[in-house]
């Protein structure tokens, strides 16, 4: 039985992927490299947006088109908020809820009666992080977001909080590890949340990750800007936790914040990011920037683009507001135009690159552990990420094969087009 898995969208939904591939060698499948070479294919949606929306559709038709014969199985945001809409316009053999996704191998084996085949008749040792080439384990620890900001659809698609028992995450950190996993990302829905249900915090699970894993390098996954525990930032003083945290800023305007429902200011965030880089310097933020939300004014956008300037960031993730049914500023009125929000995503991404440059170019001539994640496209380089998480490039002078291997560079220049970092070997 192949199996192709498939996801759109969050890192969460790849940490999904990590389970599914794992429960399918538990089942006997072997995972397919493509759709078309498939018996049974699993596409996880996407629904935060409506492009996001129209990709999940374009992925659930391209795959029928592509091999007709498969089975079809669909699961993620969009799936659950549109059930019944996928199931009879889209024709797909079975829609599995976000509730229920942590069970979709085994509910997809026993509704769509597949060959299952003993766990004696697998190989051991063989695992799918490995087929699937990868140096990273996503690895889901929380699901669900008790808040909602008026942006967002993901809330209601993903349901109430669900912490995964640190025993339980700390079990998956060592199965990516044996499996040759070099870092793992700890992924949720509102990960700084993790443990409001279960009477635990995420310091406490990152503690204990730390304690009772050897996995070289851990890192979190997108993870919003309130709620740290007291002695956060003491977690970084382990140098096996990276530097770097994803926090989604959505609007440098406090009035935007607000028609948002973000329960974050501006000045909040602000020394947020002020205490990581006093932890370490050279901490890396990234961040989500929501352009031309609805009746964001000349005068809020230039606050955003000040504060962006300001900050800076190793990386922007831009997105254009567009209405998605179903949330609160979907009926709000003021809803801008597609020229202006194209304009101001256009100097956004202006603004986001000399930031980026800015960062890369401070980091010149300093020494990094980087993790090796493959050549570049013409073989002349090795490439990976920093612990800060800046892309670097390492020249390609050696014949040794550095693939998945943790090597410690020296930073010696930016590229051309300003974008990586090159580096030579210590």
């Amino acid at each position: 039985m192949r199996v192709f898995l498939q996801a759109l969208g969050c890192r969460l939904n790849e940490a999904e992927l990590e389970r599914w591939s794992r429960d399918c060698r538990k089942q006997g499948f072997v995972l397919a490299d493509s759709a078309e070479h498939a018996d049974l294919v699993v596409i996880n949606t996407c629904a935060v947006t409506g492009e996001s929306v129209r990709k999940s559709r374009q992925l659930i038709r391209r795959a029928q088109r592509g091999n007709p014969q498969a089975k079809l199985v669909v699961s993620g945001c969009y799936a659950s908020l549109e059930t019944e809409a996928i199931a009879a316009e889209l024709g797909v053999d079975l829609v599995v809820a976000n509730p229920d996704k942590d069970r979709l191998i085994d509910i997809a084996a026993r509704r769509l009666d597949l060959p299952v085949m003993p766990e004696t008749a697998t190989e051991p040792g063989e695992n799918a992080l490995l087929a699937r080439g990868r140096h990273r384990a996503f690895v889901k620890v929380q699901d669900g977001c008790r808040y909602r900001c008026a942006f967002c659809i993901v809330t209601k698609a993903r349901g109430d909080e669900r912490s995964q028992p640190i025993a339980a995450v700390v079990d998956e950190v060592n199965r990516a590890h044996a499996a040759g996993a070099q870092e793992v990302v700890l992924a949720g829905v509102h990960l700084g949340g993790y443990g409001s249900d279960i009477g635990c915090d995420l310091k406490t699970l990152v503690e204990q990750v730390l304690a009772q894993t050897a996995v070289p390098r851990v890192r979190l996954g997108s993870l919003e800007p309130w709620e740290l525990a007291d002695g956060f930032w003491s977690l970084f003083d382990n140098p096996r936790l990276m530097p770097h945290l994803h926090l989604p800023l959505q609007s440098g305007a406090d009035s935007v914040l607000r028609r948002m429902s973000r329960r974050c200011h501006s000045a909040d965030f602000r020394e947020l990011v002020q205490q990581a880089r006093q932890a370490v310097p050279g901490f890396g933020i990234t961040t989500d920037i929501i352009v031309g939300f609805p009746g964001e004014t000349d005068e809020e956008w230039q606050q955003t683009v000040a504060f962006a300037r300001a900050m800076p960031f190793s990386h922007i993730h831009i997105f254009a507001y567009s209405p998605r049914a179903g949330t609160k500023a979907a009926s709000m009125p003021n809803q801008l135009s597609r020229s202006v929000k194209r304009a101001r995503s256009r100097q956004l991404h202006t603004l986001a690159q000399a930031g980026r440059r800015q960062i890369l170019s401070r980091a010149v001539g300093q020494t990094f552990e980087v993790l090796i994640e493959g050549r570049n496209g013409d073989d002349t380089h090795w490439s990976g990420y920093t612990p800060n998480f800046l892309r670097i490039e390492i020249a390609s002078d050696t014949t040794s094969d550095l693939d998945n291997r943790i090597i410690r560079v020296r930073a010696t220049a930016l590229s051309a087009d300003g974008e990586r970092l090159l580096a030579r070997p210590v």
